[in-house]
């Protein structure tokens, strides 16, 4: 089943020729279908970028999906055209005094790790989020610093400033085989990791309520469940496109920030390779199992979602 998006954003034409299929929002109506609502709280500067790289994930499943994208209200875009975000992009203010309700909300990362939350400049109105979410969501996916921000919100976890960059991709053990959200993985792969942050396994395990389901010896824990929140954190970025940590490093290179080569991305640890993407499949099946919980879980009447 496809997902749907406006015909004019710019992920319908990415992901059409990439074979996803996908609906403009006219003959969606026809079918007689309650589709998955999900939101995009879109937090990342490129946002175009961010849309294809979600929309990619959670339009491959057997379900028809509804993509709402989300922004802060206040908060202007600097990397994204203006007219990108007044066509496609609802402010959130807008979208919580209408009431609307959501199957699934991702809440994206941020480049803004360096900072503590309080500093924010749109930290108050994302409180309101998390809080919103647990009245109008079904089921929060936070990913990297959106991740940890949520867990901060609800449990009071710090986030850690690391000495260096967890940059590149590192292996992953699968630490509950038994959860529906790992449906599928091995025991042992590769994600891509950029952050310059992390939370430790310590501090999460002293909160009971919470669940470690992917983890790492090397850059430390991944992937948290917090039922009480009906919520996701994700620390590292499966959503990630073959060559985006290449877009990093290239772009720091330029730029003069000394940065190191992202570990085992590049054949032989070789820039001049190209990178070759060994977690695709693995980023289907964890946003795949996420809508089938979704799916599984939520009212056929929206309106009770939160009640």
């Amino acid at each position: 089943m496809p997902i749907t998006l406006p015909e004019t954003l710019p992920a319908f034409d990415v992901l059409s020729k990439e074979g996803v299929m996908v609906m403009s929002p006219d003959r969606a109506a026809h079918q007689d279908i309650r589709p998955l609502r999900i939101g995009l709280l879109n937090l990342m500067p490129r946002k175009i970028q961010t849309e294809n790289q979600f929309a990619r994930l959670i339009g491959a499943t057997p379900l028809q999906i509804d993509l709402s994208l989300i922004r802060m209200t206040m908060h202007e875009a600097k990397n994204t055209a203006a007219e990108h975000m007044e066509a496609f992009y609802r402010p959130f203010a807008e979208v919580a005094e209408s009431g609307d309700k959501f199957d699934g909300l991702i809440i994206t990362g941020a480049p803004i790790e360096h900072l503590p939350f309080e500093a924010v400049t749109y930290w108050d109105e994302l409180r309101q989020v998390f809080d919103w979410t647990q009245t109008h969501v079904q089921s929060t996916f936070g990913v990297c610093w959106g991740g940890m921000a949520m867990a901060y919100h609800f449990h009071g976890i710090r986030k850690h400033l690391l000495d260096h960059k967890a940059f590149g991709c590192f292996r992953h053990q699968n630490r509950a085989p038994a959860s529906p959200y790992l449906r599928g993985f091995s025991d042992d792969f590769v994600i891509p990791v950029s952050r310059w942050t992390e939370m430790r396994q310590p501090e999460i395990d002293a909160h009971p309520g919470l669940t470690t389901l992917l983890g790492s010896d090397e850059v430390g824990p991944c992937l948290i469940e917090d039922p009480a929140h009906r919520a996701l954190y994700i620390f590292n970025h499966f959503e990630y496109d073959s060559g985006t940590l290449k877009e990093e490093y290239d772009r720091d290179v330029a730029a003069g920030t000394t940065i190191n080569v992202p570990m085992n991305y590049y054949p032989d640890d070789d820039p001049s390779r190209q990178p070759m993407n060994r977690w695709r499949s693995h980023a289907h099946l964890l946003y795949g199992n996420w809508i089938n919980e979704i799916y599984q879980a939520t009212p056929f009447d929206i309106a009770r979602i939160g009640t």
